[in-house]
């Protein structure tokens, strides 16, 4: 009996003394954990955001007639010069049509001769009509020439009069027929060099769209041109940063290819996004890269100067069970939740706008510690 009483009394001491290990182990022992104080310092303001490679000036070379491809001069990554034939059409029947408006003004040509000639001859004309009525009146005064003689003179004057009148209207009408029929090859040549389709600046060829062989009309995107000079990053800022933001701040550009670029600040959009609430920022590339492609993704650092405040360790913060952002002081070698509000962050250190005092130890990595805590300092 006493053996039972003795074991019992052994078993008890043994769970006390787990237990109290155990205790100790929990709440006693100090966990060594990286600790910071809150400093006095500056924060590097980014404006970090997504973003696709645009150009600013895009160019699409279109049909402007129905007509079938006879040549692509062009491909994709080709650099083109201004004036470069990119595309031709068959112009047969535009060619056709400028020759027939040709041969019309040259028929129109010799009848405007004709009808100067003939203009020619009705002067010539009116002016012996002149001297024969100035004689026949002289002589009618002197008798030798009847009335009736002299109102004939005077007949044939009008008619020689007229004929000038209708001779200088027909010239009239020639050349207008000839002037309207100008602009009526205008036209014919104009359409006549819609065949053929040139670069209208110097570009990069990113996109074609026909093959010979195939029929346009006008209107039919043939090839997608850019001005290398103006590619650009369209970066999607969300709007609330705006106010960080200037024309010519030096961004890091990382392409979805791992090439990373020196940028600027180029334009700021005015316009907010009214689903997403977003603005687009313009960053242009110090030096174009070597290799792109349009509506490539990208990932845009801007550097938006810094800010002064209260620091601590972006690792400090942390939130409790209501959500509340703070970090965990450490008071007589224990974890106290202080709740703070926060401010800019360059992903390693944060700004406090309100929280802990400069000088307070927080605990420097907050993921595993918690509330209440006993620790000590880390080597």
């Amino acid at each position: 009996m006493n053996r039972q009483r003795w074991a019992a009394t052994l078993v008890a001491l043994a769970v006390v003394a787990a237990a109290a290990g155990a205790a100790w182990w929990r709440f006693g022992r100090a966990v060594a954990v990286p600790m910071a104080a809150v400093t006095e310092g500056a924060v590097a303001l980014r404006v970090v955001g997504p973003g696709s490679v645009q150009a600013r000036v895009p160019l699409t070379l279109a049909a402007r007639i129905t007509a079938s491809v006879t040549a692509v001069n062009a491909d994709v990554g080709d650099t083109v010069r201004a004036g470069d034939v990119l595309v031709t059409l068959d112009d047969r029947d535009l060619r056709a049509r400028r020759d027939t408006v040709a041969a019309q003004r040259a028929t129109q040509q010799r009848n405007i001769d004709a009808a100067d000639a003939a203009l020619r001859k009705a002067q010539a004309d009116l002016t012996l009509a002149r001297s024969r009525a100035q004689r026949d009146a002289a002589l009618q005064a002197q008798g030798f020439v009847s009335a009736a003689g002299l109102d004939s003179t005077k007949a044939a004057l009008d008619a020689a009069a007229a004929a000038e009148q209708s001779a200088i209207a027909a010239l009239a009408a020639r050349k207008a027929e000839l002037a309207a029929s100008a602009h009526d090859l205008a036209a014919a040549e104009v359409n006549t060099s819609f065949a053929q389709l040139r670069a209208p600046a110097n570009a990069l060829v990113v996109q074609r769209l026909v093959e010979p062989g195939n029929t346009v009309v006008p209107g039919t995107p043939l090839l997608r041109l850019v001005d290398p000079a103006t590619i650009w990053v369209a970066m999607r800022v969300d709007e609330a940063q705006l106010a960080l933001l200037q024309p010519g701040q030096a961004a890091r550009i990382r392409l979805r290819s791992g090439s990373e670029h020196d940028g600027r600040v180029a334009r700021i959009a005015r316009q907010s996004d009214a689903a997403t609430r977003e603005i687009e920022v313009h960053v242009a590339f110090d030096t174009m890269p070597a290799g792109f492609a349009i509506d490539q993704e990208a990932q845009v650092t801007v550097l938006a100067g810094e800010q002064r405040g209260l620091r601590v360790p972006a690792t400090a913060l942390l939130r409790d069970r209501d959500g509340r952002p703070g970090v965990l002081t450490v008071v007589d070698g224990r974890t106290r939740f202080a709740p703070v509000h926060t401010g800019a962050t360059d992903g390693q250190q944060l700004l406090l706008a309100q929280g802990p005092a400069a000088g307070t130890a927080v605990v420097a990595v907050a993921a595993g510690v918690r509330d209440g805590m006993h620790v000590r300092a880390a080597d």
